[in-house]
């Protein structure tokens, strides 16, 4: 009764488990949901840098590059580049001091729609002269059809 008697030898390679033949992938589809976030959240954060209201337009968005430059003029006249204010009166230095790479970055201008119009053409005028010629001029485009 209290006997357990086994048909096992000590030196039987039978006594072992049998490899398991299914792979879980549950750890997996986890790790991918947590990149997936992290990656959805990081793509986002560049857009809303600097608060600036857009003015509104039906103009067809425009397609993102690796090495664009993000200029912006909030509503106070004050400009950034990327998301560093710019000494007021620096704006030329500033420019001279980008990375150009080896073919001219494209230029994203974000404008407060309480701007002066002079405003952004000097802003533009820097741009020219400063030899940035691709630029961008970006609205807010959740304007309905009238």
């Amino acid at each position: 009764m209290g006997m357990g008697i086994s048909s096992r030898r000590k030196g039987s390679k039978r006594s072992r488990r049998a490899a398991m033949a299914e792979i879980n992938v549950t750890p997996l589809v986890d790790v991918m949901l947590v990149l997936l976030i992290i990656f959805m959240v990081t793509v986002t954060l560049p857009a809303a840098g600097v608060p600036v209201e857009l003015p509104e337009s039906r103009a067809a968005p425009v397609e993102e590059k690796p090495d664009q430059i993000t200029i912006s003029i909030d509503a106070g006249g004050i400009i950034y580049i990327e998301n560093e204010a710019v000494v007021a009166g620096r704006f030329p230095e500033a420019l001279e001091a980008l990375d150009r790479g080896d073919e001219q970055p494209l230029i994203v201008l974000r404008g407060d729609r309480s701007l002066d119009y002079g405003r952004v053409m000097q802003v533009m005028g820097e741009l020219g002269r400063a030899g940035f010629t691709s630029i961008s001029l970006v609205t807010d485009g959740s304007v309905s059809a009238p």
